[in-house]
Order: structure tokens, then sequence, then C-alpha cells
């Protein structure tokens, strides 16, 4: 296995340059990611860590999980992230609205897929899962669609976790399937969102304010659904970043049998840095 094909580097530099909170307290976000096509002929997840080309510390993570034949889904995937660059690029952290961003990544990758769909004839979908930084104010915002997912982890737990847009959430939601059951239902990969679909697929924005060690983890459904929470608490409490990418996308591999998904997965974890004077922190 080619590590530089399968774990690719991500935009954001792994030691980036320290952000001052308005608190003052001292971050560094350390990223990885991971993308492999399992044991898919092609692969049509897609993924990115950006950072804010202007403001340091403003950081945008994306994973789309792209759906429609072989070519279709990888349109669709590569248009959210064409998407989701180009509108973050031209946002103003001081001054623009993190709702409205993350919402408008969100509709105009709808449109645009469906643009694909009418030019080319075919019926590329997509998921997405799409996390904001804002390092300075120490907050997250994030949205996604379909059953790509976004997990908020402190102290060894986790704190949130989207809520997937699927036949067998619904099921769960109306007491009719027990959690437990879920990842192994023979209808788990029926969505009931995803971009490119007929109309626009409702979409929220969350938020949580961050602490220092908190890590945030996006994936797609090959990676999920092969561990239980308790699994990737136990993962990401206690493997960095880069390490943590490659053994769950090595344990899924293993436990998919050779009938795996394309996966990917971006972890982020966020460390507090001693302030100029103070003694570091110790490990």
């Amino acid at each position: 296995m080619d590590p530089v094909d399968h774990y690719p580097p991500s935009r954001l530099p792994p030691l980036p340059q320290p952000v001052l909170h308005k608190a003052g307290t001292r971050w560094r976000l350390n990223a990885a990611s991971g993308l492999h096509k399992g044991d898919r002929p092609y692969q049509q997840d897609q993924l990115r860590v950006v950072a804010h080309p202007r403001v340091p510390g403003c950081v945008l993570a994306v994973i789309a999980d792209g759906m429609g034949g072989k070519s279709g889904g990888r349109k669709a995937a590569d248009q959210v992230m064409l998407t989701a660059i180009q509108l973050f690029e031209r946002y103003h952290p001081d001054s623009d609205d993190p709702h409205a961003l993350l919402k408008q990544i969100v509709e105009e990758s709808h449109s645009m897929i469906r643009l694909t769909a009418l030019s080319t004839e075919q019926e590329p979908h997509s998921t997405i899962a799409c996390a904001l930084f804002h390092a300075d104010e120490a907050r997250c915002y994030w949205t996604h669609v379909g059953d790509s997912r976004i997990y908020v982890f402190r102290d060894g737990r986790m704190i949130r976790r989207t809520k997937d847009h699927s036949y067998v959430q619904a099921l769960v939601d109306k007491g009719e399937l027990a959690e437990s059951k879920a990842r192994n239902h023979p209808m788990s990969n029926v969505l009931t969102r995803s971009l490119g679909m007929s109309e626009l697929p409702p979409s929220a924005v969350q938020e949580i304010e961050l602490m220092p060690e908190d890590t945030l983890m996006l994936c797609s459904d090959g990676v999920w659904h092969y561990f239980t929470d308790q699994e990737l608490e136990t993962a990401t409490s206690k493997l960095e970043a880069r390490e943590c990418c490659q053994f769950l996308i090595d344990k899924a591999r293993t436990r998919a049998g050779g009938r795996g998904d394309n996966l990917s997965i971006i972890v982020i974890d966020l460390a507090r840095l001693p302030a100029p004077g103070e003694a570091a922190i110790p490990e």
C-alpha cells in the first residue's frame, strides 16, 4: 500500500502558526486526512482541508461521498470540493456570517450537481460533511447532508455527532430499530437526503465552542460503518491525527473483508500552546 496515495497530505500545514484566542489562549490545529478507494474499482469520495488564504486560524474541512456510476459520482464530489473552496476563498471571517457560508456551500453544490446531471444525462449525487473553524473565537460550525458524519470528541468521549439522513436513521428515530442494529441493517445505505436530488435538501448549521485537546473527525460511511462510537473514542484519544487516520482506514479495510466502500476521513486535533513566558504544558 502506497501511503502517498492513500494518505494524501492536507493543504493545511502540519504545524501552522499558533493563533491567539481573544481570551488569551494560543491554539494550534493539527490536521491529517486519509483517502482510499476500498474494494471499489474507482474512487468517488473526495476531501479537502483548507487554510484561509488571508486569516490565520480559519480552516475549512470538507468530505463528499459521490454517487451515480463510475464518472457521475466523482463529478458530483468534485463539484462539492470546487464550490466549497471557491466560496471559502471569498469568505471574510471578520465580517461574514459563518452560517450563511455553510448554507451557501450546500445550496450552490446542489445546483452545480443538478446542472451536471442535465448536461451529461447522468444522475450524480453526493453527500457532504463540512466544518468551519474560527480559532480566534474557539468555535466550530458545521453542516451535513446524507450519511457522511462529523464527530466531536472531548476527554476521550464523543460529545457531538451528526445524525444521518437515511432510511435506517428514520427507523431509529421512530423507535422501530435499535441504534445497535442500524449499522448492519440491509438498507443502511439508503439515503433520504443528498445533494443533486430533485429538490434542495434542507440543511441545518450547528456550532460548538471548542476546548483545548478537542478532536474533530469527518468521515464517509466507508469508515464509520465498521466502528462503534466507543472504538472511535479510543482511537481519537490515544492516537495523533495522522496515526488515527491510518489506523481507522486499515482496520476498516480488514473488517470489510474485501467488500469495502470508498473511505475518506479527516481528523483535526486542537492543542493549547503555552503563552509567551509560560512553561510548556506537560504531555
